[in-house]
Order: C-alpha cells, then structure tokens, then sequence
C-alpha cells in the first residue's frame, strides 16, 4: 500500500514546476477559497445554509479548466 506525502510537501512539489505567473495565479484562488469559506461559516451561524454548487465550467481551449460555483441559500423556517 503506498502512501501519498503530506499535502504541503505535494504541494510545493507542484508549485516547484509552474512558472511564476502560474503560481501567482494559484495563490490567488487559495486566498480568494480562503475568504470565501470565512464567509460561507459566518452565513451559516448567522442562521443560513450555504452550498456551493457548479454552474458551469470554463475551458481556455487549451485543455484547462475550472469549475464555475453558484450559491443556493437556504434560510429555515422557525416553528412557532
């Protein structure tokens, strides 16, 4: 049974081999999910559901791509 190593280090491997302009790119998304999963918790303990769903899915052409998310909101009635 093999194992994968640690994220961190599989992940630096991977940034290890992108160019500059990739990476800055990456580093974008991560702090952008970062800000997005803050918002996401404080919604839910302000008393809302949040998922995340694809909406649609972007191709560059070249065989990239990357998934499109849209919110659906849920807010629970409260019984009387």
């Amino acid at each position: 049974m093999s194992t994968k190593p640690p994220v961190k280090e599989r992940s630096e491997e991977m940034a290890s081999s992108m160019t500059p302009d990739e990476q800055t790119a990456i580093r974008m998304v991560a702090n952008d999910l970062h800000r997005l999963n803050q918002s996401v918790m404080k919604a839910v303990e302000a008393g809302v559901s949040v998922e995340l769903i694809r909406s649609a899915r972007h191709h560059c052409g070249n065989g990239n791509f990357g998934d499109l998310l849209t919110p659906v909101i849920v807010k629970q009635g409260k019984s009387d």
